[in-house]
């Protein structure tokens, strides 16, 4: 009967202890979301590496759902429908509106809109950093695993890695930072882009 009992308290406990890491874990990522989530907006530079993708390297400026990022390729803007893609080598611009599992492959920081539902989280610490592991619980879902490493002291995100269609992509982001970034910047201005052809696949 102690035996019993023993065992039932030491599953207890294992239950309780993983129920607290995964309050934890998103107590974590509520701290990163509202970080990047500054009203006023933020900006960073970012490496993205991709099994998919490919590799490239930019800066990124986000402030709500809204961004615009720019690479040696190309640049983008969103204001949180449309998406503009202007391709520098073809002088033109593609008009879409994405998915979120587009928007993931895109936007770094585009986790914040997705880890809230449909997602368990485990976490580890390690110098100076945690590191959240999200699994999608529907198998169906695009964005199926997740790792999100955050900085322990200021909340900031330091890498974002994602699997998609069994591919990984990892964008691993520096000099992030507070910033004040009209709603207006996040839009194609094609007064900028006088010559460019406005292709239109809404």
């Amino acid at each position: 009967m102690k035996r019993l009992f023993f065992v039932m308290m030491l599953l207890a406990s294992q239950m309780t202890f993983t129920h607290v890491a995964a309050q934890t874990a998103k107590q974590v990522l509520d701290k990163c979301a509202a970080v990047v989530s500054n009203k006023n907006g933020v900006s960073a530079h970012f490496k993205m590496t991709s099994a998919q993708y490919g590799h490239t390297s930019g800066d990124i400026a986000v402030k709500g759902r809204m961004f615009r990022a720019s690479t040696n390729l190309s640049k983008m803007w969103f204001d949180g429908k449309t998406l503009w893609t202007y391709m520098n080598k073809n002088d033109e611009v593609n008009v879409t509106t994405p998915s979120e599992s587009q928007l993931q492959v895109l936007n770094p920081y585009n986790f914040i809109n997705l880890y809230k539902t449909g997602f368990s989280y485990t976490m580890t610490k390690s110098s100076g950093f945690y590191r959240v592991h999200l699994t999608a619980k529907d198998a169906k879902r695009r964005v199926q695993e997740m790792f999100i490493t955050v900085d322990q002291k200021s909340f900031q995100p330091t890498e974002v890695k994602l699997l998609q269609k069994s591919k990984w992509t990892t964008f691993t982001i520096s000099n992030f930072k507070k910033d004040k970034i009209a709603d207006a910047q996040f839009r194609f201005n094609a007064k900028d882009f006088p010559s460019a052809e406005v292709i239109d696949l809404r």
